[in-house]
């Protein structure tokens, strides 16, 4: 074996280097499994928020065609190019099992049918139904997009952890263990060649005495 010194502090080396790929790999094990479990709960949340979603997302569109049907396109037009406004949302760094994510900070779409810039007199309760209905959908869509980053950055953190599981429990630690058993074999067949030497010379030395 190419650039291993068969010695007995070499064979200590080696031995303490597989101690620490294991315990390394074990870690990383329960890392990997705790990572998973966080990634199911977030799973289930985003499987959750889509649900929502799609729900929501429907009840927006029909209240908008009723508004639409009855009250005439051009006033849903109007109403909605006066109710534009900005959103303000706050990007955070967080830790989630120790991997860095991100939290979406928002303030809530939702408005006071006062303040959407449209005049009262001017709309229906149709139309304020179906700006209520989009901004419902718009703060599930941002905390939905949120849970999808952390479920993204887990899903990645799992399989770095994964492949350094892998590298060591398929690559480094055998090729440990193939040197310990290397250098023990060197090591034993020394000590049966010293053996035979020194039971050679004993009897010589024995013959020497006759």
């Amino acid at each position: 074996m190419e650039n291993v010194s068969p010695t007995r502090m070499e064979l200590l080396a080696v031995k303490a280097q597989i101690g620490l790929a294991e315990q390394g790999r074990d870690l990383l094990k329960e890392k990997r499994n705790a990572l998973m479990k966080e990634f199911m709960k977030i799973a289930d949340q985003v499987m959750t928020g889509s649900d929502e979603l799609e729900q929501a997302a429907a009840t927006a569109r029909r209240t908008l065609a009723r508004a639409e049907a009855l009250d005439g396109p051009e006033a849903v037009r109007s109403a909605a190019f006066a109710a534009q406004a900005e959103l303000t949302l706050s990007v955070e760094g967080a830790f989630v099992m120790g991997v860095p994510v991100p939290i979406i900070e928002q303030k809530s779409a939702a408005r006071a049918v006062i303040d959407r810039g449209y005049s009262l007199s001017g709309t229906s309760a149709r139309i304020d139904e179906a700006a209520e209905r989009f901004e419902e959908e718009v703060d599930l869509l941002i905390e939905l997009a949120a849970s999808e980053l952390r479920l993204r950055r887990l899903a990645e953190e799992i399989r770095k952890t994964s492949r350094r599981v892998n590298a060591l429990e398929n690559i480094l630690i055998p090729r440990l263990y193939a040197r310990r058993a290397y250098i023990e074999m060197v090591l034993e067949e020394r000590a049966r060649e010293d053996l035979f030497r020194l039971k050679t010379v004993k009897r010589a030395m024995l013959r020497g005495r006759a």
